[in-house]
């Protein structure tokens, strides 16, 4: 350990509890890996504060003596961004113990969570008292609050109640500097000049240090319907959407997926079954929820409005799950996708977005393009059809071995995906942020003003570069070498 890293440490000691301070490699080791394994790294330490003002304190050792500082909450993120560099000089900075839920108020429809509070925690707390938090992943029971706000994180509900720069009401950080910054007021109007709320929501732990944030909740959900339905393509699932929404404000999830995505989920799990019979060759996963009882039931609003639907040819076949167990069966499809297709073999995967009328077009137009430029592979696309976000794999030779795949061809692949995202005025970064994985990709990409405006504001934020350095920003001009074919940045 360098004389810094040691000075930084004994500055710290007196600041925090004992048991705070892990220096041994062997209980760094969980911490040093992503979630998805694709990234590994090395710590000169792990911190652990309890609370604000501890955090704080770390944060000013940090600056005093130029120790670069990784934040790090659940671990389950997807693209590298809370994984230390390989040198080795960082220390991570776990916001696990700020696990404190500090209050809910039903009659505000306001939660206040410290960094480190579990989604699911959250939820079951709020449903305490009859409000729930609609933010929906597959991570709920690990994801936490702070990664949650620093990747401005989304899920299947964005249709309905937008991602979480929608329902973050206020924050509260810590800056490179040291100083706290209190945005918990939640207030409705606020015009006090730049937002540093919405700075810190999706900054990914480059400015400054989520400990706590201001949740907007809605009413628990009473009932809900839950459909599956069967239809020809992608452009009859988006008229289907449109229609409904025209019809209803109940609708908060609607999943579309091919029947390939459908038949690997069967083939990985021996206890599921297709929903319907027959073939069909897309698939939609819709729920409806009601917050009172007196409302329509969600099941039987889904049933009227589908059947009309089908009768004008906006789908082949549907059904309503039944009971509560099944609706959970069909979301197990859904959310076992990734696991099912993961099982086949390597495959590059991208979680990007297009602008929501050219996603039926790009799910088809993209998939055929590269199956033509990178003969072998296969190429396909699911996800949430109401806000844009496809996540869109492309699935290597079978037989292909999966480290020299990964080394010389994904690379390019991923080139070209993102080639086709930007041609469509799209994102290469839906949900999921940018991390390490992308931040050369997104210098590649990004128009000049706006990666010219993320280094400013990153330098003058952070002049002393310490918070979470080699993610998100996008790298100048004369840092992105031309890369050699068939080579990967990491």
């Amino acid at each position: 350990m360098t004389s810094a890293r040691s000075a930084f440490l004994e500055t710290l000691a007196p600041h925090l509890p004992d048991g705070a301070i892990t220096t041994d490699a062997n209980a760094l080791v969980p911490w040093l890996v992503d979630w998805r394994g694709r990234y590994r790294g090395r710590a000169a330490a792990l911190v652990e504060p309890r609370d604000t003002a501890q955090v704080a304190a770390v944060v000013r050792a940090a600056a005093a003596h130029r120790v670069p500082l990784v934040p790090q909450g659940g671990n389950t993120g997807m693209v590298g961004g809370a994984t230390p560099a390989m040198e080795g000089d960082a220390v991570i900075l776990s916001l696990r113990r700020l696990n404190r839920i500090r209050s809910v108020d039903p009659a505000a429809n306001l939660a206040v969570a410290e960094a480190g509070v579990i989604l699911q925690t959250l939820n079951d707390a709020a449903l305490e008292q009859e409000r729930r938090f609609p933010l929906m992943l597959g991570a709920r029971g690990s994801a936490t609050i702070g990664g949650l706000v620093s990747t401005n994180a989304g899920g299947t509900q964005v249709l309905r109640f937008g991602t979480m720069r929608g329902l973050v009401a206020g924050v509260e950080a810590v800056m490179a500097d040291g100083a706290v910054h209190d945005g918990l007021a939640a207030l409705p109007k606020d015009n006090r000049g730049y937002n540093l709320d919405q700075l810190l929501i999706g900054a990914e732990g480059t400015l400054g240090v989520v400990t706590a944030a201001a949740l907007r909740l809605v009413p628990a959900v009473a009932a809900r319907g839950t459909a599956w339905v069967g239809v020809a393509s992608p452009d009859t699932a988006l008229a289907l959407l449109r229609r409904l929404q025209a019809q209803t404000d109940a609708v908060e999830s609607f999943e579309i997926l091919p029947a390939e995505s459908l038949r690997a989920v069967l083939a990985h799990l021996p206890d599921s079954r297709a929903p319907l019979g027959g073939e069909h060759p897309w698939h939609l996963l819709i729920e409806a929820t009601a917050s009172d009882h007196e409302d329509e039931r969600p099941d039987a609003l889904l049933e009227r409005l589908l059947a009309d639907a089908l009768a004008k040819g906006l789908g082949d076949d549907a059904v309503v799950a039944a009971s509560e167990r099944q609706a959970d069966a069909f979301w197990r499809i859904r959310d076992s996708i990734s696991e099912a297709e993961r099982a086949q073999g390597p495959a590059t995967q991208h979680d990007i977005s297009v602008p929501v009328p050219a996603m039926p077009r790009f799910m088809i137009e993209a998939a055929a393009a590269c199956d033509a430029r990178f003969p072998g592979t296969h190429a396909s696309g699911f996800g949430h059809l109401g806000d844009g976000n496809v996540h869109f794999h492309v699935r290597a030779p079978a037989g292909a071995d999966p480290e020299r795949w990964y080394a010389e061809a994904a690379p390019g692949v991923t080139r070209f995906v993102h080639d086709l995202v930007t041609a469509a005025g799209g994102s290469i970064s839906a949900e999921h942020g940018i991390g390490q994985m992308k931040r050369d990709e997104l210098a590649r990409l990004l128009p000049p003003a706006r990666a010219d405006a993320m280094r400013a504001i990153k330098a003058a934020l952070d002049p002393l570069g310490i918070m979470n350095p080699g993610k998100l920003v996008p790298l100048v001009p004369d840092e992105l070498v031309p890369l050699a074919p068939g080579t990967d940045r990491k």
